[in-house]
Order: structure tokens, then C-alpha cells, then sequence
């Protein structure tokens, strides 16, 4: 009996096995294979002698964009917005999600689903030509009503202060619908019979959300929160380069490392210094996801991730 028991599981393991290998497959070309190529972030690169031919120069290529005028700029913004973004990202799909939560009828979240859903399959290409419209000096629909009320007509695209509050509305409008999604699947798992026994206790929903909601989709948010945050030295290269339509005058505020490493190769041709900026971002990025894993396992080990 157990014989066949062990020969059933190991046939199943297999075939799940069979099914996961095209995916492993894929995850290995395409993720793993290309790690290789992170030493030419330590050579000096020459199309003539090739990917090992090139002569090896150590640490160079870092220093060079650490001591470049653009770094701290770079680096404050790729930061700073993924942090921004992240947050209201957060409370934004959390809310929505409960909205979610307390509305019955079947057909209406239906359609709120896929009014929040819609815009995450948007090309960011698309979503610029909108924006532009919205913001275009002499056209632009906004400009337009602030002219309407006598107001003066604002040059969005030579302003480079508007455009944090910009690309972070843009990122929400995008991505809370994905988000929400998922936490709203996180929500309708608990168990009813937690709200039942709140109810009899003369709970209000407001109590409810704060002390059953909030806390039964603690880990969901948390494990969400610490993979975005790993990707945090990573941008939407989409939504920093077609919403901004690469403007110079608002590099002060929107150029970031993805937007900087194709600068790099476009205009310099430098393909050391831009796997140098590649690898930096891979390995803080791990640093950070680790570090954010194990502060949570250090004060609540089930919302770890690992």
C-alpha cells in the first residue's frame, strides 16, 4: 500500500515537474544565463576584442558614475519616487479593495474591477500621447481650463517641480487596480464568521476594518510591500521616458537609473558604464529585499516572505 502510494506521488511530482520545466527553462535564458555578462561592468569594453577579450580595468566604470554631477541625482530620484510610489500605491489598492469589500451586488464590482483593472494594460506609449494631450502648452485640455477661469496657461513640460505629484498619479491610476485585485482576493478569503462575531458584539464596520480586515491581509500587504521594495533601485523605464517625453528641463526631478543607463548607451555608447549602473542596481536591490525580509521575520516571522 504504501509502495503505491510513493509510486502515485512520485508520478505526480513528475508531471508537475514536466509541466514547470518550459518556465524553468525560460527563467534560466533569460535570468540566469545573462548574470555572466555583469563583468563587463569591470572592463573596459571594445567591440574588437570582444566579451573576453576586453581589457579588465576592476572598479572604474563605478567610479566613474559615482563621482559624475549626475549620481546623487539620479539616485535621489529613483529612490525617492519608487519610495512615493510604493506608499500610495499601498493605501490607495487597500482602500479600494475594502470599498470592495462592503459593496454586495456582484455586477457592480464587476465593473468597478474593470474600471480599475483597464488602465494596468495600457502601453505607457499610449498613456503619454494622453497625457500630452492633457498637458500640451497651447492645446492641452488643462491648459485650457485654466484659461477658461482666467488662470495662466502653466508650461508642464518645462516645469520640473509638478512632476513628482505627476508620475506619482500617473503610477497609482495605472497600478491600483492590479493591486486591489489582489488584496481584494485577500479580503473575501477571511472567514465571515470573524465579522458575524463582531457584529453580535455591536462592532461597527469602521471597528471591523480596523481590527479583522487590516489584520487578517497583514502578511498579503507586507509580502507585497517587501517586493516592490526589492525592485526599488528599478523604474518603469515606460513611464519615465514617454510620460516626460525625455525632457532635459525635467531631468532635475524624473531622470533616474533606468532612464540614465540608456542615455548612457544612446549617447556615449558606453556599455561598461551602463552594466556597471546595472549591476549596482541588482545587487542593492537583493540587499534591500533581504534586509526588509529579515526586519519583518525579526518581528513577525509568518509575514516573512522567506
Amino acid at each position: 500500500m504504501n509502495k503505491r502510494i510513493g509510486r502515485a506521488g512520485r508520478k505526480k511530482t513528475m508531471t508537475l515537474s514536466a509541466m514547470a520545466f518550459p518556465a524553468t527553462l525560460l527563467l534560466f535564458i533569460f535570468s540566469y544565463v545573462p548574470i555572466v555578462g555583469l563583468t563587463i561592468a569591470f572592463k573596459d569594453f571594445r567591440y574588437d576584442k570582444g566579451f573576453l577579450g576586453s581589457e579588465w580595468i576592476g572598479f572604474k566604470n563605478f567610479e566613474f558614475f559615482f563621482r559624475s554631477n549626475d549620481a546623487w541625482v539620479v539616485l535621489r530620484n529613483t529612490i525617492g519616487l519608487n519610495f512615493l510610489f510604493i506608499a500610495m500605491t499601498l493605501v490607495v489598492s487597500v482602500a479600494v479593495a475594502m470599498v470592495m469589500n462592503e459593496v454586495r451586488s456582484r455586477g457592480v464590482i464587476k465593473i468597478v474591477q474593470t474600471i480599475m483593472f483597464f488602465p494596468y494594460f495600457m502601453s505607457w506609449v499610449v498613456v503619454g500621447y494622453l497625457l500630452y494631450a492633457y498637458l500640451h502648452h497651447d492645446y492641452g485640455i488643462l491648459n485650457q481650463v485654466l484659461a477658461f477661469f482666467g488662470m495662466h496657461s502653466v508650461s508642464w513640460y518645462a516645469k520640473s517641480a509638478y512632476w513628482p505629484a505627476i508620475l506619482t498619479f500617473m503610477f497609482v491610476w495605472k497600478n491600483a487596480g492590479y493591486y486591489s485585485v489582489i488584496y481584494y482576493a485577500g479580503i473575501i478569503g477571511i472567514d465571515d464568521t470573524y465579522y458575524e462575531a463582531a457584529a453580535l458584539d455591536g462592532a461597527s464596520r469602521w471597528q471591523m476594518v480596523w481590527k479583522i480586515t487590516l489584520p487578517m491581509i497583514k502578511s498579503l500587504v507586507i509580502v507585497m510591500t517587501i517586493l516592490q521594495i526589492g525592485r526599488i533601485m528599478y523604474s518603469d523605464f515606460g513611464l519615465f521616458y514617454n510620460l516626460t517625453r525625455d525632457q532635459g528641463a525635467l531631468y532635475a526631478t524624473t531622470d533616474v537609473l533606468d532612464t540614465y543607463i540608456y542615455r548612457a548607451l544612446r549617447v556615449t555608447g558606453d556599455i561598461g558604464i551602463g552594466s556597471a549602473v546595472g549591476c549596482f542596481q541588482a545587487v542593492v536591490g537583493f540587499i534591500l529585499i533581504m534586509g526588509s525580509n529579515l526586519i519583518v521575520r525579526k518581528i513577525d516571522r509568518d509575514s516573512a516572505l522567506f
